[in-house]
C-alpha cells in the first residue's frame, strides 16, 4: 500500500466521529471494513508502520479498566505514526473531582486531533463530541450504550472467515456474505454494550439475529431491537452460523440478576456438550474477557 492509496482511504473517512453503529449505513460499515482490510498487510511487515497519521495527536482516555481495547487503539495509532497521549485516569486529576468536560478541555489545549474515550456513563462519547466539535471522537465503550469498534471488529472477523471459505477476497467480500447469515447472541444482554453494537452491525449487513438470555438479563427495550428473542438456547444453537457469547458483567451488578453463576452456566453457558449441537463450521465469538467455566468452557 503506497502513500497515495493510504491518503485516499483516510480522506474517505475524514471528519467523522464514531459514536454508535446505529448511525452508520451498511455502505459506511463496509467502507470501514474495506479500509481495515487494506491495513492488514501492515501487520505482516517487519516494520509495522505507515505515515497515515504522521503529525496527528491522539489522546487515549479510559475511565474504565481495559486491556484489549486500550492496547489495540494505542498500537493502531502508533502504527499509523500518530503521537499518542495516554491518560492514566486512576492517577489523574479525575481522582480529585475534575469533571469530564474540564479534563477534555485540558487535553484539547494540548492540540489533540482525536480522542479515544471509554467511560462508565452511557452517552459520554456524544457529550465529548459536543465539547470539542473540532476533534474527532471515537467511542471505545460508554456504559451499557455502545462499543462500535468491537462491533466492527466482530463483523470484520466473520467476513474474513466467510470470505476465505468461499475464496472471495477483494470485491466479493461485501454485504452478500452476510445476507441470510444466522447470528445468535447469548449471555448478559442487559448490561452489554457489545451486544447492542453487534446487533446494529449484523442487522445493517443483512444477517438474521436472535438473542438468548435469562429473562432478568434481557434489556427492557429488547422488543425494539431488530432481533428475535429465543427461549430455548439449545435449539437455537443448531440454527446458528455464528454464536456470540457474552460474559456476566458482575461489575455492573449482573450477579444479582441470576441465582448463581452455576445456574447461568446450566441454562445458558456454552459448554463443550452444548457446542456439539453447533454446525461443524459454526463460528464462535467472544469479545473478552472470558470467565471460563461460566459463560463458556
Amino acid at each position: 500500500m503506497d502513500r497515495d492509496e493510504v491518503a485516499a482511504v483516510i480522506d474517505t473517512l475524514r471528519g467523522r466521529n464514531l459514536l454508535t453503529l446505529n448511525e452508520l449505513s451498511d455502505r459506511a460499515i463496509l467502507e470501514v471494513l474495506d479500509t481495515a482490510e487494506l491495513f492488514v498487510e501492515v501487520n505482516q511487515r517487519t516494520i509495522k508502520k505507515v505515515p497515515a497519521l504522521k503529525g496527528r495527536v491522539v489522546a487515549s482516555l479510559f475511565y474504565e479498566e481495559s486491556t484489549r481495547t486500550r492496547l489495540s487503539f494505542e498500537t493502531a495509532a502508533k502504527r499509523l505514526s500518530a503521537d499518542v497521549l495516554s491518560l492514566a485516569v486512576a492517577s489523574s486529576s479525575v481522582k480529585k473531582g475534575e469533571s469530564l468536560r474540564d479534563t477534555i478541555a485540558t487535553i484539547d489545549a494540548l492540540g489533540i486531533d482525536a480522542v479515544v474515550l471509554r467511560h462508565h456513563s452511557s452517552g459520554a462519547a456524544h457529550q465529548v463530541s459536543g465539547y470539542v466539535p473540532h476533534v474527532r471522537v471515537i467511542n471505545a465503550g460508554d456504559g451499557q450504550h455502545q462499543h462500535p469498534t468491537q462491533g466492527l471488529l466482530d463483523v470484520f472477523t466473520v467476513r474474513q472467515v466467510l470470505a476465505e471459505r468461499v475464496r472471495a477476497r477483494g470485491s466479493e467480500t461485501g454485504k452478500e456474505l452476510f445476507s441470510g447469515l444466522r447470528v445468535l447472541i447469548v449471555g448478559d444482554l442487559r448490561h452489554s454494550r457489545v451486544a447492542r453494537s453487534d446487533v446494529a452491525a449484523y442487522s445493517a449487513l443483512g444477517a438474521e439475529v436472535r438473542v438468548a438470555a435469562p429473562g432478568t438479563l434481557l434489556p427492557t427495550a429488547v422488543g425494539d431491537w431488530p432481533v428475535e428473542v429465543v427461549e430455548d438456547f439449545d435449539d437455537a444453537l443448531a440454527w446458528a452460523d455464528v454464536v456470540g457469547v457474552l460474559r456476566l458483567q458482575r461489575e455492573r451488578g449482573s450477579g444479582s440478576f441470576v441465582p448463581s453463576p452455576a445456574e447461568f452456566t446450566r441454562t445458558f453457558g456454552l459448554t463443550v456438550e452444548r457446542a456439539r449441537r453447533l454446525k461443524p463450521d459454526a463460528i464462535i465469538m467472544h469479545p473478552g474477557p472470558m470467565n471460563r467455566g461460566v459463560e463458556i468452557d
